[in-house]
């Protein structure tokens, strides 16, 4: 199920993403997942997903709230790289995992865990 008022200025969270991102917070006994963009693999960059357990006073964060109290917090300075993304969760086959489909990158490596942006 896709998000049903996609939003290319936001980060948007399908439905399902929703409910598995919930499931992950409690098992953690976090109160949001930081969505961070780390310089590596074969491409130049990788998503990369930690749980924060507090929420600390910072200016260079962007912090989204969802319907169900699901929060996701973005590093300002990721934030023109992850802007307009969509974060999904997906089955292929037994596998299950979050699926970012961001429109600002530009390729993907062969074993999808890295990405380059337009322009870099």
């Amino acid at each position: 199920m896709k998000v049903e008022s996609f939003d290319p200025t936001q980060l948007n969270v399908t439905d399902r993403a929703l409910e598995h991102i919930q499931r992950q917070l409690e098992k953690e006994n976090a109160r949001a997942v930081v969505l961070d963009v780390v310089e590596t693999g074969c491409n130049g960059f990788m998503y990369e997903l930690n749980y924060a357990t507090e929420l600390a006073e910072k200016q260079d964060i962007k912090v989204f709230k969802f319907n169900n109290d699901v929060m996701v917090i973005v590093a300002t300075e990721h934030w023109p790289i992850l802007q307009g993304t969509e974060i999904d969760f997906v089955t292929e086959g037994l596998n299950s995992a979050l699926q970012f489909n961001n429109p600002n990158a530009d390729t993907l490596c062969g074993c999808g865990e890295s990405f380059s942006i337009r322009g870099t």
